[in-house]
Parts: structure tokens; C-alpha cells; sequence
């Protein structure tokens, strides 16, 4: 079984369509406070804001960490 790394409870992954879900001993899907805050907080970019040399930009430092 694996742990949950918000909350550390038990936990073991089943699949659902595509997507790999975390479920609980019990079979009810895990959704913990911790997790659902830290998705909430990250940080999300609209494409449509950056211009064309900023995509450039991050395109050329991802490529260049390869």
C-alpha cells in the first residue's frame, strides 16, 4: 500500500478511465483537505497572456535543461 504525501493516511491507486485515482481502505476515493489546498494554491498561467517572445523564452530554457 502506498501513503498519501499531504496526509500520510493509507492509500492505494486504482485506474478509472485513463487517470490513476487514490482510493481508501474503505474503496471511497481520497480527497484530503492537504491535498485539495496545495492544488488550489498552485500557481496557473493563462496562455493567451504571454506574449509570443515570452513562450520563446520558456520554451528555449525548458529545451535547454534536456
Amino acid at each position: 500500500m502506498a501513503k498519501c504525501k499531504y496526509c500520510l493516511k493509507e492509500i492505494t491507486w486504482m485506474k478509472e478511465g485513463r487517470k490513476n485515482v487514490p482510493v481508501e481502505g474503505d474503496g471511497t476515493l481520497h480527497r484530503c483537505d492537504e491535498m485539495m489546498n496545495t492544488i488550489k494554491s498552485t500557481k496557473r498561467m493563462d496562455r493567451g497572456s504571454l506574449s509570443a517572445e515570452e513562450i520563446k523564452k520558456y520554451e528555449e530554457a525548458i529545451n535547454k535543461k534536456k
